[in-house]
């Protein structure tokens, strides 16, 4: 099967940008020759990403108890264990969502895209993509009974995305729409770092890949980011090598039940750049006819290191794109659009470096 995705760039997400109007237009400027799709940049209460489910999707809910609030002196999380600890509340079986405010903003943001792409500001044929959290991530809140709480949680979670995914098809023209599915916690969770998880690590990924992705039409591309957090610092876990993400990356293509058009497996730091076990495991990645983006763009030492890290990957993989490491909205740094310049820069860079990256 012919891929549906040829670019050399993913944008993951997020954006330095002040609004989504303002990653649009510098989405469109910068990266527009380089990649398939537009991410709206993820701006505003969307920057902590999946805090936004957090507070706006389950603090809400009246079966929701906040068992314990952040200890962080400012009251906004400074990583995964300082966040809220929601529970169930006793006696609810079932909990039942009405909208995904994820949603929405998607919706609006789409309309926006559209605009700027009838006034020739976005180049056509580029999709509009949107980055959907899998279950994990979205509700990782669930800290203070998990065994009992998450199953509870996932199941109307699961029934909200399925009822929103529709909502999403029905506003946005499917033959303009990318979605990608962003894992991080379930990284870690088979990983088996995160602490307050139970057993069942691989099904809260490998359920979700087989009953969530089928519902998305054909039409729409898919694709899934595989990554380790960048909560509060890049990676929230230093995987040994690419056998994790491996694993999930071959699974997710052979049972998602419909084509998987792209695959983003993050990338090690900058010192593992030519650790060549790190990369060794990309050997046994089966990709079919997804676009493989390898997240190995780092703002930490710019073309020498990707280069590094791409001529490593070479020797196990033979034609895959580039990515940031995970979304860099959040990325330090004083000017945003000095920050997406500079990403254009590296990224562009292997243009000028096929030798050395296939060496």
């Amino acid at each position: 099967m012919t891929s549906r995705v040829t670019s050399e760039l993913l944008l993951v997400g997020s954006l330095p940008a002040e609004s989504t109007d303002a990653a649009l237009r510098a989405g469109a400027e910068l990266f527009g020759d380089m990649v398939f799709a537009l991410p709206d940049g993820e701006t505003g209460p969307r920057a902590a990403w999946v805090g936004y489910e957090r507070e706006r999707l389950t603090r809400p809910h009246p079966d929701v108890v906040v068992v314990q609030e952040t200890e962080s002196p400012t009251g906004i999380p400074r990583h995964a264990y300082e966040t809220p600890v929601f529970a169930i509340r006793e006696g609810v079986s079932e909990l039942h969502f009405d909208s995904w405010p994820r949603i929405d903003d998607a919706i609006a943001s789409y309309r926006q895209f559209r605009a700027l792409r009838d006034e020739g500001v976005i180049p056509a044929g580029l999709r509009f993509q949107v980055g959907l959290p899998f279950p994990s991530s979205a509700l990782n809140a669930f800290k203070a009974d998990f065994g009992a709480d998450y199953p509870v949680a996932e199941r109307g979670f699961e029934k909200l995305v399925a009822r929103e995914l529709e909502r999403l098809t029905r506003e946005v023209p499917p033959e303009d729409l990318a979605i990608q599915w962003d894992c991080a916690y379930e990284t870690q969770d088979i990983e088996g770092v995160l602490a307050w998880t139970s057993e069942g690590a691989w099904e809260r990924f490998a359920g979700p890949v087989t009953r969530l992705t089928r519902l998305v039409p054909e039409p729409v591309l898919v694709g899934y980011h595989l990554c380790y957090g960048t909560f509060p610092e890049w990676p929230m876990y230093e995987a040994r090598d690419y056998a994790v993400l491996v694993r999930m990356a071959n699974f997710a293509v052979a049972n998602s039940g419909r084509t998987v058009d792209w695959l983003h497996l993050a990338g090690p730091r900058y010192l593992r750049s030519e650790d060549r076990s790190f990369f060794r495991p990309l050997v046994d990645l089966e990709p079919g006819p997804a676009r493989v983006f390898l997240g190995i763009v780092l703002p930490l030492d710019g073309v020498a290191g990707l280069r590094r890290r791409h001529a490593t990957a070479s020797r196990y993989l033979d034609d895959f794109g580039v990515a940031m490491y995970c979304g860099f909205g959040r990325q330090p740094g004083a000017d945003g659009m000095e920050t997406m310049r500079e990403h254009r820069r590296v990224a562009r860079s292997l243009r000028s470096a096929a030798p050395e990256a296939t060496a």
